[in-house]
């Protein structure tokens, strides 16, 4: 049996939080009106988030859940890369810092 999102209302402070199967938050929201929501891979890492203020970030991994990219809503990114044993080996943004590293 599967079990849906899993909802977590704390009345006395009015925040609304949504949870996927795996426990992780997908979704939260204030008597306020500020919200945000987050998107997950197979594997339980943050591919997605973004909120109320327009703000959002994008996430990549590779198989070893390691992040290889990241990008957010100002325009800022950056690239990684990694050897066999999980060790960052090339670092890379969008402000033009590039940083190699040889173990």
């Amino acid at each position: 049996m599967t079990k849906g999102p899993i909802l977590n209302h704390d009345f006395t402070k009015g925040n609304l939080k949504l949870y996927n199967t795996n426990g992780n938050q997908t979704y939260f929201e204030t008597s306020r009106g500020y919200w945000s929501k987050r998107e997950y891979d197979s594997n339980g890492n943050e591919t997605y988030y973004e909120n109320s203020t327009g703000s959002w970030e994008k996430y990549e991994y590779d198989t070893n859940y390691n992040e290889t990219y990241f990008e957010d809503s100002d325009g800022f990114w950056s690239k990684y890369e990694y050897d066999t044993n999980g060790n960052e080996i090339y670092y890379e943004n969008s402000i033009n810092l590039i940083r190699h590293t040889i173990f």
